[in-house]
């Protein structure tokens, strides 16, 4: 099951993380799965395709599972009919502009001090390295994993004060969450942290049928 992990991580990011750390973010923690894409290159709703022997809303939320959140949201557009009862349905308020809008909606709704956001197309992402990302957390400051130059914030954890501007951006012009992430981190309130090479692989997306076959 990818929520196992993979072979070695634990060695690469689980060193010297403070235990204290991470339970002091895994417990005040909340989870969104952003499952609000329109799926175009797929044809339908990627979230039920087979990934596995699973769909990939069901890996997703197991992998968020593990985690032990307070809360676990799933954004979209309209609820998906495969929500299970214990995950609370969060509405992008439209018109929506995609993951910006269910951050925003999940912030607003959140009872914690942080929440960890992942996109139903990253079903490589394993919970070690989430688990990871929540050590390096901190009071007011969340953590924002980058390959180069690129943020990857479909996976990464907000703190509740980004709320500010999460809002601000919804209601500009610019809904990237590049910028809005380069904000943030220019505000201390995000920290990046570089991606190793050989975890790379857990920020690829399934955006086609192809992505779905192995290699």
């Amino acid at each position: 099951m990818l929520q196992d992990g993979k072979p070695g991580l634990a060695n690469s990011v689980g060193s010297g993380v403070a235990s204290t750390a991470l339970r002091s973010v895994r417990d005040d923690l909340s989870a969104v799965l952003l499952a609000g894409g329109e799926s175009r290159r797929m044809g339908t709703d990627k979230a039920t395709f087979l990934f596995q022997g699973k769909p990939l809303w069901q890996v997703q939320l197991e992998t968020l599972q593990t985690l032990k959140p307070k809360q676990i949201f799933v954004s979209a557009r309209i609820d998906p009919p495969w929500r299970p009862e214990d995950v609370v349905f969060v509405r992008d308020v439209p018109p929506s502009r995609g993951p910006l809008s269910g951050l925003c909606a999940s912030m607003n709704r959140m009872s914690t001090s942080h929440l960890l956001a992942l996109a139903i197309d990253l079903p490589l992402m394993s919970n070690n390295y989430l688990e990871f990302l929540c050590a390096q957390a901190e009071p007011g400051c969340g953590v924002l994993p980058k390959i180069g130059d690129r943020a990857e914030p479909l996976a990464a954890i907000y703190p509740r004060e980004a709320a500010i501007e999460f809002g601000k951006a919804l209601a500009g012009t610019d809904f990237s969450l590049q910028s809005v992430t380069c904000d943030l981190a220019a505000l201390g309130k995000l920290r990046a942290i570089p991606v190793a090479q050989k975890e790379e692989k857990f920020f690829q997306n399934i955006n086609e049928l192809s992505d779905l076959k192995p290699r």
